[in-house]
């Protein structure tokens, strides 16, 4: 009887002991269930806030920005690389997008609530007061993002070659007024110029509508005496 009795006795100790060693497997488990679930549903509302400003952000326009941003001189390919004198040309333009002047062009159409127009009077690279304060207003609505493009044409009048020159001279216009009138610290890593003279990616009467420095009537020779400004954050 008592080898009985020790053995029902040994027998009901080891059910007590794995009842709560399972049970305490259970609530361990349970917890790191509860701690994975927390964590992903933290890292999910961080991703939908991070993107909530992005919408924009395709696919096709990160890789055309990191073209662009990389070949025009804005993001360093190493160190000592030069970050002041930046932009690229018409013909530097066309390989660097790498696809046709409309697609180019639709790549932006997302941020018609975003971008500006900044017009110029026709074979003049200069700001007027409408221009100049429709580019403050622009620029100084950062909103946390990390570049500003800018991207110059001219209307197709005079030769090639004076186009391309125009064009330029109206990137680099914008880009002083923005050294001039904020004192930015990051500004010579945040402004890339784009100069696309009148051979690639014109704008048609769609953009009208944008942001423009100047009212009235708009057709396509005035829209392209241009530069399209925008701030962009996209993850690079």
């Amino acid at each position: 009887m008592n080898r009985i009795a020790l053995n029902l006795a040994i027998g009901a100790a080891a059910l007590v002991t794995v009842s709560a060693m399972t049970g305490a497997w259970v609530k361990s488990a349970g917890a790191r269930y509860d701690a994975a679930a927390a964590a992903k549903a933290g890292k999910e509302a961080a991703a939908v806030a991070s993107a909530s400003d992005e919408k924009y952000c395709s696919p096709a326009l990160e890789t055309i920005l990191r073209r662009v941003l990389t070949s025009c001189g804005l993001v360093k390919q190493g160190e000592g690389a030069k970050s002041s004198s930046r932009g690229c040309q018409p013909v530097e333009a066309k390989s660097v997008a790498a696809m046709s002047a409309g697609d180019f062009n639709a790549l932006f159409l997302p941020m018609a609530q975003r971008a500006a127009i900044i017009q110029f009077d026709k074979d003049k690279a200069d700001l007027d007061a409408a221009a100049r304060a429709l580019l403050d207003k622009s620029f100084a609505d950062q909103r946390g993002a990390s570049f500003f493009l800018v991207v110059s044409r001219a209307s197709p009048e005079g030769s090639v070659a004076h186009n391309r020159e125009l064009s330029e001279k109206r990137a680099n216009t914008v880009l002083e007024h923005l050294r001039a009138r904020f004192s930015d610290p990051d500004l010579e890593k945040e402004v890339g110029l784009l100069w696309l003279g009148e051979e690639f990616a014109q704008l048609d009467k769609t953009f009208c509508t944008w942001a423009r420095s100047r009212e009235g009537e708009c057709d396509a020779r005035a829209l392209n005496r241009s530069a399209f400004i925008a701030w962009i954050d996209c993850h690079l």
